[in-house]
């Protein structure tokens, strides 16, 4: 069984189109999760990047300090940070700082990393991250949630009997998360550490969303192997979601967005095949909202294909709205207003005694003497 409450919040990877000053864009991005701290989101992801133009955010960790001195109850989370580019020692360090300062509101979320130029630039090859990501998630698992000294060589990092002079804010432990795009390698690690996930829901534009309840199986399947346990309350999907108050006006309010994204960014600079065989660039994004890849329409249109989501996968925890800028600032404000409003209730259960309420009064009527105008 899955669990009964959906939580909501949102996944900035970013993606920000070019155009825009930078330093702007930046206030703009924390005055984003102050909006979603105001509305109840849940959560707020912020990714690591550090090329190809779109991606503007290098260190995530700065940008969670001071989103936690502006908001108050949303937690905050690096989404992801790319664990080959840092030494572990240093990664978890900075974890634990930023567990105290948000007052448990931090999660770790880690990653391989994706970007060709990011791994070119530091010297890293891109065959080499998962191995690296493997022998760092360990080294900071147990830096950070564990008791003993580390000691660890291996060829591009060296710990001796490490341990941090800090405690995680609270006795249960930082929480970690690793992110999984298509591959079993982080779900598998996430199953023997006993970590939390999140799933990239959102593939490549033109190609098939992953197969998400098969990559449970394998965090579930590695937790076995290894006797540990991972609960799908941790389980973290990003997906692009756009509510406006009819399908009609959701599909016209992102369509340019949603072209500029798949074939400005995917396309044209990264040099990738987007096309969908078959299906015309101008019915692309309706091809992507069939698909599943992303939801985007009514409030009822919403309500139903995050249920689909969840039948589809056996549930999971927490939808992290993927971030894009595909409408203007205003609309995704008025989006983002609609989603907490009225499509969570039906997920977190916010409204349930009211219409309990309300159907209680309608079954007995008859108690209660009609008033006479």
């Amino acid at each position: 069984m899955y669990p009964e409450n959906l939580e909501f919040g949102a996944f900035l990877s970013p993606m920000h189109p070019l155009g825009e000053d930078p330093t702007l864009q930046f206030q703009r991005d924390l005055e984003f999760i102050e909006l979603l701290d105001r509305l109840g989101y849940a959560e707020f992801w912020i990714g690591e990047h550090h090329s190809m133009g779109w991606n503007t955010i290098g260190v995530p960790e700065l940008l969670v300090a001071a989103a936690a001195e502006r908001t108050r109850r949303i937690r905050l989370a690096t989404g992801v940070m790319t664990l080959p580019y840092h030494h572990p020692f240093m990664v978890a360090s900075r974890a634990v700082h930023l567990d105290h300062l948000t007052r448990g509101r931090f999660v770790l979320g880690v990653g391989a990393g994706g970007i060709p130029t990011d791994a070119r630039m530091l010297g890293r090859e891109m065959s080499e991250l998962r191995a690296m990501f493997r022998d760092s998630l360990e080294a900071v698992v147990e830096l950070i949630n564990g008791e003993e000294r580390v000691t660890r060589k291996t060829p591009w990092f060296t710990l001796q009997d490490a341990k941090l002079q800090l405690a995680p804010y609270r006795r249960s432990g930082l929480e970690i998360a690793a992110a999984s795009v298509a591959s079993p390698n982080s779900m598998k690690l996430s199953g023997r550490y006993g970590i939390s996930t999140v799933s990239f829901g959102a593939p490549r534009p033109g190609h098939p969303r992953p197969d998400m309840k098969r990559q449970w199986a394998f965090a579930e399947e590695a937790a076995a192997e290894h006797g540990t346990t991972v609960d799908r309350r941790n389980w973290r999907i990003t997906l692009p979601v756009y509510v406006a108050e009819t399908r009609e006006q959701a599909l016209a309010d992102v369509r340019e967005g949603y072209d500029r994204w798949a074939y400005g960014y995917w396309g044209d600079v990264r040099g990738l095949d987007v096309d969908i065989p078959g299906v015309k660039r101008s019915q692309a994004l309706e091809a992507a909202v069939d698909a599943g890849s992303a939801i985007v329409g009514s409030v009822e249109d919403v309500v139903a294909g995050i249920e689909r989501l969840r039948e589809e996968v056996g549930g999971f925890g927490t939808l992290l709205v993927y971030a894009q800028d595909w409408a203007d600032w205003e609309r995704t404000r008025r989006s983002y207003d609609l989603l907490a409003r009225y499509v969570a209730p039906h997920f977190t259960g916010s409204t349930r005694r009211l219409y309990e309420s309300v159907q209680w009064y309608k079954d007995n009527r008859d108690l209660f003497p009609q008033l006479i105008p």
